[in-house]
């Protein structure tokens, strides 16, 4: 088990944030994942992506071979890539300032080990493994690229690093997104 597992159980409920009630906040939440070779991608309820911890065990349903790409979308303000497989937990946060305001983003920049920026002083700028999905074809820099672009939306990032992974149809199908 990874340091990031180990830290997930420990993972404290933080206050003062707004809560991801999975009403009017979630975007989306989706889980990639492969079937006998061919991508697969599942909806999650809202639900499952109120914390860490609800979004990494729904994870852990799916095959865990490759590992499962959990790709969660909160108010069009950030985003969040987990993958998941049967060693280890992998996170990448796409604007750590989103900790300020939403718990599910605090969650992972406490998961992370990274302390919570102050308000209005810290840069947005990505938080975690950039290279969680580089064996999939995605490497650390090509997701740096896209999440330094200032004028993406957190849907249209993820649409296009399932785009590059090979199951960007199927994602668009997913979320509600027209294909590019």
């Amino acid at each position: 088990m990874s340091d990031l597992d180990d830290e997930l159980d420990g993972l404290d409920q933080l206050d003062g944030l707004d809560g991801v009630d999975g009403v009017d906040e979630i975007d989306f939440a989706v889980a990639a994942y492969r079937a006998e070779g061919d991508w697969q991608v599942a909806e999650l309820t809202h639900d499952h992506a109120q914390d860490l911890h609800t979004l990494v065990a729904a994870l852990r349903r799916f095959p865990l071979e490759e590992g499962a790409v959990g790709m969660v979308a909160v108010d069009e303000d950030f985003c969040l890539i987990v993958r998941v497989n049967q060693h280890e937990t992998r996170l990448m946060l796409s604007d750590v300032t989103a900790a300020t305001e939403w718990s599910l983003a605090a969650d992972a920049v406490e998961l992370l080990g990274l302390p919570l920026p102050e308000d209005d002083e810290d840069e947005p700028e990505p938080a975690g493994d950039l290279d969680l999905l580089s064996d999939l074809g995605m490497s650390a820099l090509d997701l740096a690229v896209l999440l330094d672009d200032e004028d993406a939306y957190p849907d249209e990032m993820l649409s296009d690093v399932a785009r590059v992974l090979g199951f960007g149809d199927l994602f668009d199908d997913a979320v509600g997104l027209a294909s590019a």
